[in-house]
């Protein structure tokens, strides 16, 4: 897959938070505690992880991984409750105050993709919204995933052992019993989330579901 330019990522990464915002606009207080598909993260939690990585620039992710012992988990902790606000709709402000930024850690710049899709279903799917992404950019993120360690926050060893092809897009990758969903579906999937029943078809499909754990 030709590689995106930032001018292309980067638009399409605005557009999914705002498009985020407004639909956490009207949520009622008692949602926003509503488990995400994180585990342990609840909606609230996603958000603020959100702002935080907006405003995350390649130097500062340096200085802070070295804070926090070169852990990620405990990094993503700092940065979380450094950005969640007591009141919720404060955060939600705090993320419409990011929406345009292009800060990023040292990362491949479809990483960006993968957390406003990822990042994006997490929130969504527990509270029942549907959201419409744009397939061939989430073709792009699931491209990156299959191909990146889950050392390094990738599904590639996920999706090894199948042959994974989109319905809604030309994507496919890998060999063995074929997986078929939609691009979105596939990409969560090698992501470690959940999916919703029906989702994944083919003969690879019930095996490709425990091995993920989708």
């Amino acid at each position: 897959m030709t590689p995106r330019p930032s001018s292309v990522i980067w638009p399409v990464v605005h557009r999914e938070r705002l498009a985020l915002a407004n639909d956490l606009e009207m949520l009622a207080p008692g949602h926003w505690e509503t488990p995400s598909l994180c585990p342990g993260w609840s909606v609230h939690d996603v958000l603020a992880h959100l702002v935080d990585t907006a405003k995350t620039t390649r130097l500062g992710f340096v200085r802070r991984m070295f804070a926090a012992g070169f852990d990620f988990d405990r990094d993503n902790a700092v940065g979380l409750a450094g950005e969640r606000c007591a009141d919720p709709a404060l955060t939600l402000a705090a993320f419409r105050g990011v929406l345009t930024r292009t800060s990023t850690p040292p990362a491949a710049l479809p990483t960006r993709l993968v957390e406003a899709f990822v990042h994006g279903e997490d929130i969504r799917r527990p509270l029942g919204i549907r959201s419409d992404y744009p397939a061939t950019h989430v073709a792009t993120a699931l491209e990156y995933q299959v191909r990146t360690s889950t050392k390094m926050g990738g599904g590639k060893e996920l999706a090894a052992g199948f042959r994974l092809a989109a319905s809604d897009t030309l994507f496919e990758h890998g060999s063995g019993d074929t997986v078929r969903g939609p691009t979105l579906s596939l990409l969560l999937a090698v992501s470690g989330r959940p999916l919703g029943v029906g989702e994944l078809s083919g003969p690879g499909a019930g095996a490709f579901a425990k091995h993920t754990g989708s």
